[in-house]
């Protein structure tokens, strides 16, 4: 299994949904960066499950434990090793689906790629739960980034029907995103809410879509053609479980546009060079141009619902109903937000590490609190 990402730092995900426990291992990372664990903690407690009306009612605390890379609370260069204990897990309500897969689920593939040895309880090393080791390496790297003045902030631009209040992609307004129902728009962001309570009493569910901005960028980060910024986003973003479309800046809406839509005016601004619109979300040719860096990430409905639907029983090839146990989000999006934007970190702090961004600064030592303390 492809587990694995980096070309700089290297991250690597491992575990499954009802296995003993999930983890990452994250090598690369200079000495000397500090931690701020309780920061951690409320970053992974956003994409925790179990913990309202919109989400899965599995509960696990997801703490991680941090089995090697720090010491006294900084990176000593070592590769940072952390591990969550799963604790709230029900393997049996799965075990019919090597046979009669669920429509929309990885069940029928991995059965046809690995022969029946896959893990298919909880949707094993497939299942959403696997983004919780992601959001611990990207709460790590979007730590170090802020420290740096680069800001990473998501929202949900739409669930069902309803969309929330776009971020202006010239200066997005990322200190305004709600708590703890991620929008900018708090009506919009109960509407949203009606709409999953609607689908979860109908045996449903429902997708949507994150937006995210980064702020604080530097021009030039980035190569053309396949190590371009939008292909490395996309490349970790399709690598969570239920994206099925990314577009960056005004994205498949500039094909609607004429040249003189699109394109971006520069001027001057304050001594620097900045462009008047953002249609090309901060990207050009493969290259961060200053401005704050936009995308949207699509999320498909989760597929693990209650209704009865139509499957094929594998060893008879026969036609068959399946009715899904277990316990399933009605929408994965809200969970979701965290998720992107330790993704976008990873990304970020990989490409910024090739192109010396922290050796050029100069590497700081943080504490536990991450207040810089003396040499």
């Amino acid at each position: 299994m492809s587990s694995t990402y980096g070309e700089h730092l290297k991250l690597s995900i491992f575990g499954q949904s009802h296995g003993a426990g999930i983890g990452m291992v994250l090598d690369g990372i200079p000495a000397g960066l500090g931690v701020d664990l309780a920061a951690l903690r409320a970053f992974l407690a956003r994409r925790a499950p179990g913990q309202n009306a919109y989400s899965t009612p599995r509960k696990e605390a997801d703490a991680p434990e941090f089995l090697s890379g720090l010491e006294e609370g900084t990176t000593c260069g070592a590769p940072i090793a952390a591990v969550i204990r799963n604790t709230n897990t029900r393997s049996g309500d799965y075990a019919n689906l090597k046979d009669c897969p669920r429509p929309g689920h990885a069940d029928y593939t991995a059965q046809i790629k690995y022969h029946g040895h896959q893990d298919a309880a909880g949707g094993g090393h497939f299942s959403g739960r696997l983004t919780a080791p992601l959001c611990i390496a990207g709460g790590l790297c979007k730590q170090w980034l802020e420290r740096k003045g680069i800001v990473i902030s998501a929202h949900i631009a739409m669930i069902a029907d309803i969309w929330d209040t776009p971020y202006d992609p010239v200066s997005p307004a990322t200190d305004r995103v709600l708590s703890p129902f991620p929008t900018l728009d708090a009506r919009k962001g109960e509407q949203m809410q009606a709409r999953i309570a609607q689908a979860k009493e109908n045996l449903d569910s429902v997708g949507g879509i994150v937006e995210c901005a980064v702020t604080g960028l530097p021009a030039g980060l980035g190569e053309p053609m396949f190590g371009g910024m939008e292909g490395r986003l996309a490349q970790m973003l399709y690598g969570i479980p239920a994206v099925k479309g990314v577009e960056f800046g005004a994205g498949f809406g500039v094909a609607s546009l004429r040249g003189s839509q699109s394109n971006d005016p520069f001027r001057v601004e304050d001594g620097k060079i900045v462009t008047q619109t953002n249609n090309c979300g901060g990207i050009l040719g493969g290259i961060t141009d200053g401005m704050p860096l936009i995308f949207r990430a699509a999320f498909k409905p989760t597929p693990s619902i209650a209704q009865a639907q139509k499957s094929v029983r594998l060893s008879t090839l026969e036609e068959c109903t399946l009715e899904v146990r277990g316990r399933h989000d009605p929408c994965i999006v809200p969970r979701a937000v965290p998720v992107v934007e330790a993704a976008a970190a990873i990304v970020l702090m990989d490409m910024l590490l090739a192109d010396g961004f922290f050796q050029r600064l100069g590497v700081e030592r943080y504490g536990f609190n991450g207040t810089e303390r003396p040499d």
